[in-house]
């Protein structure tokens, strides 16, 4: 026991040395070669008609899988390391896997406003994509690894939800393959239910082959304003004031630094700014977060910052989780010389995984986002910080529509919720492992709130069933012949597959 205690020390405070001197260079050698096959590709192919043989590929594998007996469940061949999940899904291992290699951008309409895209394309390739030529996604997740196909079988939110609900919700059309090798196209106006079936699904429907997304005009700029606030009840008053205002407020989110200590944030965006821009995106520059926490001291503030840097404002330091890697990361010297290399990438981070971290991490640290209605918000965070007392906090607002699907709102109309982030090492005397998660799922159960399943669940089978609403995935799973295809949600998400 003392020798596993001793390699748990060591392996948590000096990851850093393998992470600086090895997995950072990789990332970054990674991301050139990515962005140099992607601009090849989009040179050298007419990316629609390739889609279309990228198709009958899946089919073609669908269909070997029929005449297999259809003994084992399907799922992507992807391997569990290169997902944005904190835990790399085991049950992979046991399934029938598909090659859905699907990474390319297919189009712009912008008399439709929408943009069209293959499963594999992540947030930072659109955003690189449709800014210069001023548009953007209604939302934009701030990781920029976060990839469509995770979005939309997953779920996805960010500061601008508050106006326009869930990632799901900016969602116009998707093209899946089915159990049977066939292809269907569906949206709100054709093969409707399938449509509302799919968002939180990961996956056990049919294999995401596409998704046509809405986009708006964009400007080049956020105005963000800063608003520092010192108790709970302070934060809470000012938070809904700005998710309720009629007018303003393209974005609203909020970061706690102690029960008692936060910053609202809301933005707009616009064209020009009225004093000198702060590019926060540069390699140089302090984490997002603690540039944050600056204003306790000068108060009130306005920042004008590149819009694709506010964006992924929260990438280069991986929100604020990085600082548990690397302690100094934050530190001038370091962001100068070695800032341009950050962050390492997660795929990298999970692949390079030792038993013994994975297990140091699931006793000590906690990646989870919680959704929570905003009238019971306070007494979520009131419970985070006698349970967990994982700070920084992240409060992000959402409009949950009462549409059919998975997730809704619990009454006949638009609700508020917030997502509440937890990322980070627990420093509560009280958390007692897995008594105090399952305290947690229970304290949501009465809150009415929604928990995401990125990180999985440690929710039975029943209680899962009780959260989610099942009617309509139960009922498309049925007429789709998805039961020998497939596995339940449950199944890939609760914490025996994912572990």
């Amino acid at each position: 026991m003392n020798l596993e205690r001793t390699l748990e020390y060591v392996l948590h405070r000096y990851r850093w040395i393998f992470v600086c001197f090895f997995l950072l260079p990789c990332s970054f050698l990674y991301d050139i070669y990515v962005v140099l096959r992607n601009w090849i590709h989009f040179c050298s192919k007419d990316a629609s008609i390739e889609h279309q043989y990228k198709v009958k590929h899946v089919q073609k594998q669908v269909k070997e899988w029929i005449k297999t007996g259809q003994k084992i469940p399907m799922c992507t061949a992807r391997p569990g390391w290169k997902s944005t999940s904190v835990q790399d899904p085991q049950y992979k291992n046991k399934f029938y896997n598909i090659e859905v290699d699907m990474s390319d951008i297919l189009g712009i309409n912008e008399k439709n406003k929408t943009i069209l895209v293959e499963p594999s394309v992540n947030i930072g390739q659109i955003s690189a994509y449709l800014i210069p030529v001023g548009w953007t996604l209604p939302i934009v997740p701030e990781l920029e690894s976060l990839t469509v196909g995770g979005l939309v079988n997953g779920q996805g939110v960010e500061s601008s939800s508050h106006k326009y609900g869930l990632f799901q919700h900016i969602c116009v059309s998707f093209e899946v393959v089915l159990a049977d090798g066939s292809v269907l196209k569906c949206s709100k106006v054709e093969n409707t239910d399938i449509f509302y079936a799919i968002p939180w699904s990961y996956g056990t429907l049919g294999f995401l082959t596409a998704v046509e997304l809405q986009i708006i005009p964009s400007k080049k700029f956020v105005e963000l304003t800063y608003q520092p606030v010192y108790s709970l009840d302070e934060a809470m008053d000012s938070f809904e004031k700005e998710i309720k205002r009629r007018t303003g407020n393209e974005f609203v989110d909020g970061i706690m630094f102690s029960k008692d200590r936060g910053v609202i944030m809301t933005g707009n965006l616009v064209d020009t700014p009225k004093k000198t821009v702060n590019a926060i995106g540069n390699w140089y520059k302090q984490w997002f977060y603690k540039h944050v926490e600056s204003f306790f001291e000068t108060g009130k503030a306005i920042d004008y910052i590149p819009l694709r840097d506010y964006y992924h404002r929260h990438t280069r330091s991986l929100f604020w989780t990085i600082e548990e890697i690397i302690p100094f990361g934050n530190h001038w010297v370091f962001r100068w010389f070695f800032g341009w290399m950050t962050p390492p990438k997660i795929a990298f981070l999970k692949l390079t995984q030792t038993e013994i971290i994975k297990k140091l991490y699931l006793k000590t640290q906690v990646i989870h986002d919680t959704l929570v209605p905003l009238s019971t918000t306070k007494d979520m965070i009131s419970f985070y910080d006698e349970a967990y007392k994982i700070y920084p906090l992240w409060l992000c607002p959402f409009k949950l529509t009462n549409e059919p699907g998975f997730v809704h709102s619990k009454s006949d109309e638009d609700e508020f919720y917030v997502d509440i982030g937890l990322y980070g090492r627990i420093n509560s005397n009280n958390f007692e492992g897995n008594k105090t998660h399952i305290e947690h799922l229970q304290t949501l159960k009465k809150k009415k709130a929604y928990e995401m399943l990125y990180a999985g669940t440690y929710a039975t089978r029943e209680e899962f069933r009780e959260m989610f609403d099942h009617t309509l995935y139960d009922r498309i799973r049925k007429s789709l012949s998805c039961e020998k295809a497939f596995p339940e949600i449950y199944n890939k998400v609760n914490k025996e597959a994912r572990n």
